[in-house]
């Protein structure tokens, strides 16, 4: 008897399946990742338009949490397995549509490797959802950059957590630039 749509040789979900780019691989996180993670949720920097560092009991919420979770992936440089940082893809996050949110170490940062791991992340998430969204703050200019070269377009804007935040979306079947010569 041939096999159900639904049996045991569908693919990982695409959440859960690793994801390389010519530089980086995407992956679950590992209980290894958790020191270079909880650095990103307690750096000023990085934290300067996600609300600031996070404290000691959400870190340990958090770090119970995000080992193996689908939609976290820890972006790692291919050559040597260092972590750079996270991106995130929540279905059914915003309004129920595909919400992609990322954070990099400041060392790592103007070396493409986020606009390279948010591409890759969007056109994944548009393999099976209508459209991904991704919010951020008026004031990140340097995020805003990267949604954009990315392919989002602005959306709207509003007022949440007392400040100003841009939504940004790319529907499916859009021109995907990060596959074009810059």
């Amino acid at each position: 008897m041939p096999p159900s749509p639904s049996s045991a040789q569908d693919p990982v979900p695409a959440p859960r399946r690793p994801l390389r780019t010519e530089r980086l691989l995407l992956r679950p996180v590992r209980g290894g990742d958790l020191p270079a993670v909880t650095r990103l949720w307690t750096d000023p920097d990085v934290r300067r338009h996600l609300g600031g560092p996070v404290t000691g009991p959400v870190i340990r919420i958090r770090q119970r949490r995000i080992v193996g979770a689908p939609g976290f992936h820890a972006v790692v440089r291919a050559e040597d397995g260092v972590l750079l940082g996270l991106v995130t893809v929540e279905d059914g996050g915003r309004d129920g549509e595909t919400e992609v949110s990322y954070q990099f170490l400041p060392e790592h940062w103007g070396h493409g490797y986020a606009r390279e791991a948010v591409g890759a992340a969007v056109v994944r998430a548009l393999e099976t959802a209508p459209s991904v969204v991704a919010v951020t703050q008026e004031a990140n200019h340097r995020s805003r950059r990267l949604l954009e070269s990315v392919g989002l377009e602005h959306a709207e804007s509003f007022v949440e957590w007392d400040a100003h935040q841009v939504l940004y979306r790319r529907r499916a079947g859009r021109r995907n630039p990060c596959t074009e010569e810059l």
